[in-house]
C-alpha cells in the first residue's frame, strides 16, 4: 500500500464525525492548530496521551491550539452498541477532560486518515497546521518537542520535519509488511496447519530477522504444536544468543519467557544450557533495567523472577516480584489496568512464597 497522506498535504475532512464531547466542528478553523489524536477505549496508554495533550492544549489554547480525540476500531456487533460503550467509557474516564471528543462511527476517517497515512496504531497524532495541512504525524509524546516550532512557522518546511516523516513511513512499510505476514500465520494456526504456519513464520523471518515476535513464534510452533524439541532447542538457543549479542530488552525478555515461562515440556531439554542460558540473559537484562521506566522494569522483574524461581532461588525470585509491585504501585495508571497489573503479580508472588 502506498501512502496517500503525509506531511504538506491537505488535512482530510472531518464531517463525518460525531461528536460526543464538547460542541460540534464540522470543519477545521482557518488560522488554528489543531491536534487529531486517534484513541481506543481498550487502549492502555491512550488515556495518559490524553492527559499529556490536554496540558499541551491549556499552555497553548491561547494562541489558537486545540486537540480533538477521535476514537475508532470500537469491537461491537452494531454502530449503536459501540457508540454506547465509547459513551461509558468518556463518561467514566474522561468525565474531567476538557478535550473535544468524536466518534467516527462510519470507518471515514480510518480510510481517509489511519489507513492513509499508514498509520496501524493507537494513540496516533495528526498535527493540521494553521494553513489546513498536515505537519506531523506519529507518536503524540513527541508533540511537545516540535509544537512552538510549528507555532512560530520554523517546522513545516524545515530538514528536520521531512527527515522524521521519512523515517516513519520505512518503519510504517516495516509494520504493513509485518501485519501482512502476522495475518498469513495466524490464519494457518486457525485452521491448525501447523506445517503451513511454519512454513509462513519461517518467510517472516527472512523478510523481517529483527522482529522478535516471529522468533518466539518460530520456537512455539515447534515446541509446542509439532513437539519436534530437538529443532525447538536449536531455534530456541541461537534465539537466547542472538538476543545477548543484540544486547536488547525485547529480545532478552522474549528469549528468557520461551526458557522459562512457557508451558513446554523443559525436561526434553539440556538442563545445564538451559539454566545457563537463563543466568546470562538475567544478567543481561539487570543491565538494562536502570535504563527502563518503572513499568517496563517492572515486566523485567517479573520475567526473570521465573528463572530464580525454578533455579530454587526463591528469595530472590520473591524480591523481584514485590519489587515489580512496588513499581506499579507507585505508578499513575487508571484504575483498572493497575488492578489488573496488582492482580497479575500478587498471584506470582503467592505461587513463589507458597
Amino acid at each position: 500500500m502506498k501512502h496517500q497522506l503525509s506531511i504538506g498535504f491537505p488535512a482530510p475532512s472531518i464531517k463525518m464525525l460525531a461528536w460526543l464531547k464538547g460542541d460540534p466542528m464540522p470543519v477545521f478553523q482557518p488560522g488554528w492548530i489543531y491536534i487529531l489524536v486517534y484513541l481506543s477505549r481498550t487502549c492502555g496508554c491512550c488515556e495518559t496521551a490524553l492527559s499529556d495533550l490536554e496540558t499541551l492544549q491549556e499552555m497553548y489554547r491561547d494562541i489558537g491550539v486545540e486537540v480533538i480525540g477521535v476514537v475508532a476500531k470500537e469491537p461491537a456487533p452494531r454502530a449503536d452498541e459501540a457508540r454506547s460503550l465509547v459513551e461509558t467509557w468518556l463518561a467514566e474516564k474522561l468525565s474531567n477532560s476538557d478535550i473535544r471528543i468524536a466518534y467516527d462511527y462510519t470507518g471515514e476517517m480510518d480510510k481517509h486518515w489511519m489507513d492513509a497515512s499508514l498509520s496501524f496504531w493507537v494513540p496516533q497524532a495528526f498535527l493540521v497546521g494553521r494553513n489546513g495541512t498536515i505537519a506531523y504525524i506519529g507518536d503524540p509524546h513527541s508533540l511537545e518537542c516540535i509544537l512552538h516550532r510549528v507555532i512560530d512557522g520554523s517546522w513545516d518546511s524545515s530538514a528536520e520535519a521531512r527527515e522524521a516523516e521519512k523515517e516513519r513511513l520505512a518503519e510504517c512499510e516495516v509494520d504493513e509488511l509485518e501485519r501482512e505476514l502476522e495475518i498469513q500465520i495466524a490464519a494457518a494456526i486457525e485452521v491448525r496447519d501447523w506445517k503451513r504456519a511454519l512454513s509462513a513464520t519461517e518467510d517472516a523471518l527472512k523478510s523481517i530477522p529483527d522482529n522478535p515476535t516471529f522468533r518466539e513464534a518460530h520456537v512455539e510452533l515447534l515446541m509446542r504444536k509439532l513437539h519436534d524439541f530437538e529443532a525447538g532447542w536449536i531455534a530456541l538457543g541461537r534465539f537466547a544468543r542472538d538476543a545477548i549479542e543484540r544486547n536488547s530488552a525485547d529480545w532478552l525478555l522474549a528469549a528468557m519467557r520461551q526458557l522459562f515461562c512457557s508451558p513446554y515440556e523443559y525436561s526434553s531439554l539440556p538442563f545445564a544450557e538451559r539454566f545457563s542460558m537463563g543466568k546470562e540473559l538475567s544478567n543481561c537484562i539487570l543491565r538494562l533495567c536502570p535504563q527502563q521506566d518503572a513499568l517496563s522494569r517492572a515486566v523485567s522483574y517479573q520475567t526473570i523472577a521465573s528463572y530464580y524461581h525454578e533455579n530454587s532461588e526463591k528469595s530472590r525470585a520473591v524480591e523481584l516480584v514485590e519489587q515489580a509491585l512496588a513499581l506499579v504501585q507507585g505508578e499513575t495508571l487508571s484504575d483498572d489496568v493497575k488492578q489488573e497489573w496488582i492482580t497479575d503479580l500478587m498471584r506470582v508472588l503467592g505461587k513463589y512464597k507458597h
